[in-house]
C-alpha cells in the first residue's frame, strides 16, 4: 500500500478488554475517532497537555503529534504507551484501556447560547450562566465540560458545575471562570461579557464523571475553579442519594479563593456521608484563618495513610493533578485506574514547549 493509501485508509481501533472498535480515517487522531464513534475513551484537554487520555498499545503502529513531555515521557513511549489525543493509527491498532463507556446517548452537540447571568464571586472568579435552547435536549455526565467556540475556530474549555438533574428546571449551564489577565477569553468575560449576549459551544466532553458501579469511599480533591466539576458530582450524588463516604478536600491560596465555601458546608449539614477540608496555602495574617493549611493534595496523605481502597477524583492545576497522582498511586497504593482527573491545562500550559 503506498503512503497515498495508507493516509486515506480507515483503520481499525480496537479496545481491550472491553472490545469495543471503532475506525479512524486517515490522518484522524485515535481520540477524536472514538469520540465520533462513541466509545468513552478516557480524556481531558485533548491538546497533549494533560496525560489523561494516555493508555497502553497492545498492537499496531502510530506517530504522536505535539505533546508535553509530562504527559508521556520518552521511556513511556519506548514501553508502549500512547496519548490517544495525538496519536495518529498508521496501522490497525489495539489498546488496553479500562475506562471505556458507552456514551452514544450522549451525542456531541454545537449549540447556541445566551449568556443569562454574571456573578463575581471573587476577585478573579466569575459563575457564567448560560441558556440553552429551549426546543433542544443537551445531555451530559455530571463532570464533563464544555467548549465555547470563539470567531476564528479557537476554543476554550470549562467543566459544567451543575448536574444534569437541575436542565428540568431551564436549560442551562453553570461555570466557574478564572480570569488569567491578558487571557484573550477571560478578558472579555471580565471586562466585555453582557447578559445576553450570544456564544456558541460545543459538548459535552470528557471522562471526568462518577462510576456508580462501585461502593469505594470517595476522596474528591479540588484547587480553585477546580470545584467547578465537584460541585456537579455532588449536586448528582444528593439527587441520586448515592451514599458513599466521601470526603471533599479544596485548596486556594487565600480563604477567599475557596468562593462557594458556604454552599459546601451546607451540602456536607444535609448529606451525612460527605466531609468537607478547606485547605488554604498562603494565608496572610488579616485572613483570620485557623483552618488547615499547606498544599492541598498533602492534606489527603496526612489523613489518609493507605489509598488502596479508595476512588479518588481530582481537578485542578496541572501540577496540583499530577503531584496527587504520583503521590497516591506510588505512595499510598492507589490503583492507577481508580485515580480519575481533570487538569485545567491552560492555553500557555498546551503551547509550552514540548
Amino acid at each position: 500500500m503506498t503512503s497515498a493509501e495508507t493516509a486515506s485508509a480507515a483503520l481499525q481501533i480496537s479496545v481491550q478488554p472491553s472490545g469495543r472498535a471503532f475506525t479512524a480515517q486517515g490522518g484522524e487522531s485515535i481520540l477524536a475517532a472514538a469520540i465520533r464513534g462513541g466509545v468513552g475513551l478516557p480524556y481531558g484537554c485533548k491538546d497533549g497537555a494533560c496525560g489523561s487520555c494516555k493508555c497502553k498499545k497492545l498492537s499496531g503502529s502510530v506517530v504522536h503529534g505535539e505533546h508535553q513531555e509530562k504527559a508521556l515521557s520518552a521511556a513511556e513511549a519506548d514501553a508502549g504507551f500512547v496519548l490517544t489525543c495525538c496519536a495518529i493509527p498508521l496501522t490497525d491498532v489495539v489498546l488496553e484501556s479500562r475506562q471505556v463507556t458507552d456514551e452514544s446517548a450522549f451525542p456531541i452537540k454545537k449549540l447556541p447560547v445566551r449568556v443569562s447571568t454574571l456573578s463575581r464571586v471573587s476577585h478573579d472568579v466569575m459563575v457564567v450562566r448560560l441558556q440553552l435552547p429551549a426546543a433542544d435536549t443537551f445531555r451530559y455526565h455530571a463532570g464533563q465540560y464544555i467548549e465555547f467556540i470563539l470567531k476564528d475556530g479557537a476554543r476554550r474549555a470549562y467543566s459544567m458545575a451543575n448536574a444534569p438533574h437541575t436542565q428540568a428546571a431551564g436549560p442551562g449551564v453553570e461555570l466557574h471562570i478564572r480570569h488569567m489577565p491578558g487571557g484573550r477569553f477571560t478578558d472579555h468575560v471580565f471586562q466585555g461579557m453582557k447578559e445576553k449576549e450570544i456564544l456558541r459551544v460545543e459538548g459535552p466532553f470528557g471522562s471526568f464523571f462518577l462510576r456508580e458501579d462501585s461502593d469505594r469511599p470517595i476522596v474528591m480533591l479540588a484547587s480553585g475553579t477546580g470545584f467547578a466539576p465537584i460541585k456537579a458530582l455532588i449536586e448528582h450524588m444528593q439527587f441520586k442519594g448515592i451514599t458513599r463516604t466521601t470526603t471533599v478536600y479544596w485548596g486556594g491560596r487565600r480563604p477567599g479563593d475557596l468562593y462557594m465555601d458556604a454552599w459546601l458546608r451546607e451540602r456536607s449539614a444535609e448529606m451525612p456521608h460527605l466531609r468537607y477540608v478547606p485547605v488554604v496555602s498562603d494565608a496572610q495574617p488579616d485572613d483570620g484563618w485557623t483552618g488547615r493549611t499547606g498544599f492541598v493534595h498533602q492534606a489527603v496523605l496526612d489523613d489518609i495513610a493507605d489509598l488502596s481502597g479508595y476512588q479518588v477524583y481530582a481537578c485542578g492545576a496541572p501540577i496540583v493533578v499530577d503531584s496527587a497522582r504520583q503521590a497516591y498511586c506510588a505512595e499510598r497504593g492507589l490503583p492507577a485506574d481508580e485515580f480519575y482527573a481533570d487538569a485545567f491545562t491552560s492555553e500557555a500550559d498546551k503551547h509550552a514547549p514540548a
